[in-house]
């Protein structure tokens, strides 16, 4: 059943559920804890880019280390050694900050989402993963030390050798475990903005996991999916390679987004007419079987970036997304009994990326990728009917030993989380006890 309350004072990426929260921006660490401590619980946010309640507190504090219109906070840039490609850095700044800075300088992200929107802070505590985690993993791989403060006063230097399990409980420990006042993350270099590009169509889950084996040298790969093709259409989409290309070109800063949706959609905007078509359009815009281009990273990484605010085309009471894992031995049979539950649905997503997910571990004890395939969707909400379908989808994911991912979750029940997440308990031991969330209270009632 949807969540009700009064007003948000902040949003999620989702914009559901809506709760109030007093919100406290933190400008210097200093800042924080707060004096004297605040009667509600508290929980440390910057951009609002998770799309569930992760983010949220109903009631409580959040501790925002960005400030409103993602400009200010704790957003500093600390350190950068161009020897090592080591950047410090505060953990509201942004992957789109590092990347004015870095790219000039000829460096990368080591993994980056599919928005740049993102703050460091962020990417630890949701241990984000990107197009290349087949090769690379999780953001938390490439995270070798940060600065933990404790709601006590306590301030712990974190890393792999140093104060390791509070390491493990922080990195995709859902801002938890308290406050990252600082992170460094190790760069990757480059000599251009461009990536070498391939688009093949396929059809069929088989076809896509063909490519994914032929391609799994490939530094970056994902697909988008058509979730509404029935038929001999069924499961069709275009699989994406890219590689950063190796002759040199200039480097300079991305221009800022200029194009903003300034309103919210009508809810009869997004039907499954309206995406259908959208969906034939996508994928017969490739004429070919497979294309070949020279690209911007802009519209590689971050084609919806572009577009500021593009939640709002979902309407007003916003959108859920479900992210599942499914492991090899069940990923099949489970993909297609999840794709064939949402076709036949009453709702549409157009937003629908599918990818494979490589071996390499997360630092994190609450990390969601493990080795299989993961897929990703959008829905509108609309009345009961998109909780009705996730609610579906998580139980499949569960019948095949799945997981979902937290992040992106609004919707899964305690029952599901904790058999997704078994370590739970443990993890819990690392809470701090001042701080709590919308999700934490959902999933472990």
């Amino acid at each position: 059943m949807p969540q009700k309350s009064a007003g948000p004072g902040f949003e999620s990426w989702g914009r559901y559920p809506k709760l109030d929260a007093s919100v406290v921006p933190l400008n210097w660490t200093s800042d924080f804890p707060l004096r004297p401590p605040p009667a509600t619980r508290m929980l440390p946010v910057g951009a609002g880019r998770s799309y569930g309640d992760v983010c949220l507190l109903g009631h409580g504090t959040l501790l925002r280390t960005r400030g409103p219109g993602l400009s200010g906070g704790m957003d500093r840039l600390l350190d950068f050694d161009p020897a090592t490609g080591i950047l410090c850095c505060e953990a509201g700044a942004t992957l789109g900050e590092i990347l004015d800075f870095a790219v000039p300088r000829g460096f990368f992200l080591p993994v980056s989402p599919g928005t740049k929107y993102v703050t460091v802070g962020g990417a630890i505590a949701n241990d984000i993963h990107g197009k290349n985690h087949h090769v690379a993993g999780t953001f938390g791989r490439h995270v070798p030390r940060f600065e933990l403060l404790r709601s006590d006063g306590t301030q712990l230097i974190c890393s792999p050798a140093q104060n390791a399990n509070w390491y493990a409980a922080t990195i995709g420990g859902m801002g938890l475990t308290g406050l990252i006042a600082w992170a460094e993350v190790k760069l990757r270099p480059i000599v251009s903005r461009r990536i070498r590009y391939t688009g093949i169509k396929f059809s069929g889950v088989e076809e896509f996991i063909a490519l994914s084996e032929a391609h799994a040298k490939s530094e970056y790969t994902v697909s988008w999916i058509d979730c509404l093709a029935t038929g001999h259409n069924f499961a069709r989409g275009i699989f994406m390679a890219g590689e950063h290309d190796t002759v040199a070109a200039p480097l300079k800063r991305s221009k800022p987004a200029r194009l903003s949706l300034p309103f919210n959609f009508p809810e009869f905007v997004l039907n499954r007419w309206s995406v259908g078509v959208f969906n034939a359009l996508y994928y017969n815009k490739q004429h070919t079987k497979t294309k070949n281009a020279i690209v911007d990273y802009e519209p590689f990484f971050y084609p919806l970036d572009k577009l500021q605010h593009w939640n709002r085309m979902y309407g007003r009471d916003g959108f859920l997304q479900f992210q599942c894992v499914l492991p090899w031995e069940a990923g099949q049979p489970g993909l297609l009994e999840i794709l064939k539950t949402i076709s036949s649905s009453r709702l549409a997503s157009f937003l629908a990326v599918l990818k494979v997910f490589g071996d390499a571990p997360s630092p994190g004890m609450m990390s969601f990728p493990k080795p299989g395939i993961t897929l990703a969707l959008d829905f509108p909400i609309r009345r009961e009917i998109a909780f009705d379908l996730l609610e579906r989808l998580a139980a499949i994911t569960l019948e095949h030993k799945g997981r979902m991912y937290p992040a992106k979750d609004a919707t899964m029940t305690a029952g599901q989380f904790q058999a997704f997440y078994p370590q739970w308990k443990k993890f819990a031991a690392y809470i701090d006890p001042a701080f709590d969330s919308a999700f934490w209270q959902r999933v472990t009632v």
